[in-house]
């Protein structure tokens, strides 16, 4: 902080700082967002070769195995942190020695709690009825993770307050190349879908190592119940919204994989993980930055807005014609890949659920804007209508289009995302349209050429690849034509 010693009122002094404070967060954005990008387009790539290489060795029934048990692990993460991360990042002054013992305390209690539910649940014996002994293996390696990433989540934080987001994301290579790398070895070496209890053991492990030898800090234990209140003031609506979340998804596939026969559930949980890598690579990066980013700008809202429609004009800039580039190619691909023939009928589900990511690239920024700024009562009605309307829609359409009205129901309820857009507007003048209809022109005239091509992409190798050039090529030359004023004002933007 600075000292407020110089001439001059106040007010001025402090107008002066805000100044300041605002520049130097826009500094760090920017270069934050770039260098966590570029590290973390490295992840995805890494995640994409690797999901390519198991989609080739894997089964639909194996996809089944390791989602259902993934499915349960994501219900448990729930109670892992209580909303205590975010809190802590979104606290508008420096959060205390105390005050970050006291979440550490609460985490590794937590955890542990969760290692001895997996433990139950593995000897129950009711998991592997329906996975075989591989499903528990993978649980209880999922267990073991959760006291070890609780050793870290602190240094994340600091972190992340302190908006150095490129060291934030170097575990993370660490994590990504640990995992993959040893996945691919061992299941190409015949081990199957058990090669995921001990990737993700070794995963856990030197994700720990790297963090602290990045990003250290006092541990201790505490338990300062005035500095676990205010953290629950926030982190307990949070965690609740969360908890909606977890209903929302993880509960419902749960139920989904216990009902359903496990290679549908395996075209579901493919289709569904394969469409969700230009999500992971754009929203889900942007965001993680954004939250502390917002919070801190939360008192300013022109600064504010112009944050959040610059977030919204560079996601949809890249993953717009990345959803569409995987709508069109998708069906090529299972026809010059032999081993991919078997994914033909998880076809139209992964086109479902790769239009719904479209919707999911504008409403979840503003979802994410309303918890920086406090309006966590908000987002929590409607995370509460988006669970009523998955748990009553897609029953409905599970029974007349067979497991693929899971993704029919999630690109329906998708359309619903222009909620977010109207509850941002009350407070600002946000201006959604502006940022984004080049981007979808592009995209949807490319997504045309591409489907007037289709058969022609899937006679061969070569013709693919002809494909992919031609088709990849429309979209910035459309960019040019309907936006270049555009385009390049916002990447001026950056630089002034």
């Amino acid at each position: 902080m600075i000292n407020l010693t110089a001439t001059g009122t106040t007010d001025e002094a402090e107008e002066a700082l805000s100044s300041e404070q605002l520049t130097e967060i826009k500094r760090k954005s920017i270069s934050g967002v770039l260098s966590f990008f570029i590290r973390t387009a490295l992840l995805q790539a890494i995640g994409l070769a690797a999901i390519f290489f198991l989609s080739t060795y894997l089964s639909a029934e194996d996809f089944g195995i390791y989602a259902i048990v993934t499915q349960i692990i994501g219900l448990l993460v729930f109670f892992s942190d209580i909303g205590f991360a975010a809190a802590l990042v979104q606290k508008k002054t420096e959060p205390s020695l105390s005050e970050y013992r006291t979440a550490f305390t609460v985490q590794q209690l937590l955890s542990w709690l969760i290692v001895i539910v997996c433990a139950l649940i593995a000897s129950s014996g009711f998991l592997a009825q329906k996975t075989g002994p591989a499903g528990n293996w993978i649980l209880l390696s999922l267990a073991i993770s959760f006291p070890l990433a609780s050793l870290k989540t602190i240094s994340s934080i600091i972190l992340e307050r302190k908006l150095e987001f490129s060291k934030v994301v170097i575990p993370q290579i660490v994590e990504q190349l640990v995992f993959q790398g040893l996945l691919i070895i061992m299941v190409s070496r015949g081990m199957g879908v058990i090669a995921y209890a001990y990737a993700i053991v070794a995963r856990s492990v030197m994700g720990l190592i790297a963090m602290w030898c990045i990003q250290r800090w006092s541990v201790g234990l505490a338990w300062d119940r005035a500095a676990l209140k205010g953290l629950l003031d926030f982190g307990a609506k949070f965690q609740l919204n969360d908890f909606l979340a977890r209903i929302k998804d993880q509960l419902y596939f749960l139920i989904l994989g216990a009902f359903l026969p496990l290679r549908e559930f395996g075209y579901i949980s493919w289709a569904k993980s394969w469409s969700l890598y230009p999500y992971n690579l754009t929203v889900q990066n942007v965001m993680a930055i954004t939250f502390p980013i917002f919070s801190r700008l939360q008192s300013n809202t022109l600064s504010l807005q112009k944050a959040i429609e610059k977030s919204l004009f560079f996601i949809t800039l890249v993953i717009f014609p990345l959803l569409m580039g995987m709508i069109i190619f998708i069906y090529p691909l299972t026809q010059v890949i032999p081993q991919w023939s078997k994914w033909v009928p998880a076809v139209v589900s992964f086109i479902f659920f790769t239009f719904s990511i479209g919707w999911s690239a504008i409403s979840t920024p503003l979802t994410n804007t309303l918890n920086a700024t406090g309006k966590i009562n908000s987002t929590l009605r409607l995370m509460v209508f988006w669970t009523i309307l998955t748990w009553v829609l897609t029953p409905v359409l599970l029974y007349f289009f067979g497991f693929n009205g899971v993704a029919l129901s999630a690109v329906l309820i998708s359309f619903t995302s222009v909620l977010p857009i109207y509850l941002v507007k009350k407070t600002m003048q946000l201006d959604v349209w502006s940022q984004v209809w080049r981007q979808l022109g592009a995209a949807s005239i490319m997504g045309v050429v591409g489907y007037l091509g289709i058969s022609y992409w899937a006679q061969g190798v070569a013709q693919f690849l002809i494909g992919v050039i031609v088709v990849g090529s429309v979209y910035p030359l459309m960019l040019l034509l309907i936006g270049r004023k555009k385009v390049w004002a916002e990447f001026s933007s950056l630089r002034s």
